[in-house]
């Protein structure tokens, strides 16, 4: 099992950047077979995927929507995944969750696959 903990998460202007931490702690979330991925929840909608990342190879894929906005990448010696949110939007107000997925293909996107989730953080952006 990993463990997950988000912080970074606040209320920004549109246009401004925020960056999101998910230090991760356990078994195996560095090997290959593990996907890393960011998710969110924006108010009153279903939670929708976000970024996927690969810690052993540090190759990433995205959502359409944050594709060219959002990075993601890690601090190997602390063991944290950053999100860095650049020319952020109000339809990006949502809580933010990082998740861990074992086994799976890469370029999963269906929540349902990740087994292990952070607590999420709130990011508001105002217009």
């Amino acid at each position: 099992q990993v463990q997950l903990v988000e912080s970074g998460g606040g209320l920004v202007q549109a246009g401004e950047s925020l960056r999101l931490s998910c230090a991760a702690s356990g078994r195996s979330f560095r090997s290959y077979e593990y996907v890393m991925g960011w998710f969110r929840q924006p108010p009153g909608k279903e939670r929708e995927f976000v970024g996927g990342f690969s810690w052993s190879s540090g190759s990433t894929y995205y959502a359409d929507s944050v594709e060219g906005r959002f990075t993601i990448s890690r601090d190997n010696a602390k063991s944290i995944m950053y999100l860095l949110m650049n020319a952020l939007k109000p339809d990006d107000t949502a809580v933010y969750y990082c998740a861990a997925a074992a086994r799976v293909a890469w370029g999963t996107t269906d929540s349902s696959h990740f087994g292990s989730w952070g607590q999420g953080t709130q990011v508001t952006v105002s217009s």
